[in-house]
């Protein structure tokens, strides 16, 4: 498996999940998310400005992604 971490967008390296600290990739992170009905950081992180959201649901990305559309 190449080295997620190098592309990986998520800045807490102290999570035990982010795939610099481990060698399972990104898939225990979009587990956890999946169970969780979450997004991963790395989705947010595409996004200017989603640092300042509400949290991590599939509703919070849908109201960010919404409101960069109608802002253009």
């Amino acid at each position: 498996m190449a080295d997620s971490s190098l592309f990986c967008t998520c800045t807490n390296k102290k999570c035990p999940l982010h795939p610099a600290n481990h060698n399972k990739g990104c898939t225990p992170c979009i587990s956890k998310n999946l169970h969780l009905k979450e997004l991963p950081n790395c989705f947010f992180n595409k996004i200017s400005g989603a640092e300042h959201r509400n949290g991590d649901t599939f509703k919070d990305f849908a109201e960010i992604v919404l409101k960069k559309l109608n802002n253009k």
